[in-house]
């Protein structure tokens, strides 16, 4: 394969994981404390593929970029709403371990547990943060964390926070995943109730990147037809002459 065919065609995939991720953003433009990523690309040489292409290098996906700025705070007056003002993520506890997130958008299970909204409990210093029964009247947070309801506290969110934002990993509905080297301390931060924090996604920048990406796909797709060409033509006239 000529080298340049193998260019194009790794930066074909490689744009096509760029679309897929800012495909990604613009999904989740609307999901609390869903925070957008960067991509870049890199071009790296594969000298293990000297001896089958004409020049060995491999468009591959940069490292993702996650932007943790905060997103706007939006008043929603549910009681079950809540967001961190300053640096932090909540604690969840999944089946595959704790995971961290900012969108507060939490419910009430029919136990009284407090989860996020695909049923994970939400965690205090002391296990899952759970109403009691018979508890009723509205629901207040104080600025340290700490839950009542109506005059009766039901516990305090556990807040966390890395030194590195870098090693967490991104999973689904804005949640993250922090490698065991990286070690929560708690956060000194104020959660406030019937608000939430907004994506940090800027729909308009999204799309501003889609379309260029979509264009150098649409470019390397042309290079990749005038490379096959050129090839078809080059066997002919080889073909001809025998």
């Amino acid at each position: 394969m000529a080298g340049g065919t193998y260019a194009a065609l790794s930066g074909l995939q490689t744009r096509m994981e760029q679309l897929d991720r800012l495909a990604a953003d613009i999904a989740n433009a609307k999901t609390a404390g869903y925070k957008s990523e960067r991509v870049t690309t890199n071009a790296a040489e594969r000298p293990s593929f000297g001896k089958a292409l004409q020049a060995a290098i491999d468009v591959t996906p940069g490292p993702g970029h996650l932007d943790f700025r905060p997103g706007s705070m939006e008043k929603t007056g549910r009681d079950l709403d809540f967001a961190i003002e300053g640096k932090g993520f909540f604690v969840v506890d999944t089946p595959q371990g704790a995971r961290y997130t900012r969108n507060g958008n939490f419910q009430l299970a029919a136990d009284g547990t407090v989860t996020t909204a695909d049923g994970h409990p939400v965690q205090t210093a002391n296990g899952p943060l759970k109403v009691a029964r018979g508890a009723s009247g509205p629901v207040s947070v104080s600025d340290d964390g700490t839950v009542s309801v109506g005059t009766q506290t039901v516990g305090k969110f556990r807040v966390v926070d890395f030194g590195d934002y870098s090693e967490l990993q991104r999973e689904e509905l804005g949640r993250f995943r922090a490698p065991a080297s990286a070690q929560p301390t708690d956060a000194d931060v104020s959660v406030r109730s019937g608000v939430l924090e907004a994506s940090n996604v800027s729909v308009v920048d999204r799309m501003v990147a889609l379309t260029e990406v979509a264009r150098g796909f649409e470019a390397l797709q042309r290079g990749l037809n005038i490379l096959s060409t050129e090839l078809d033509g080059r066997a002919i006239t080889e073909l001809g002459r025998r």
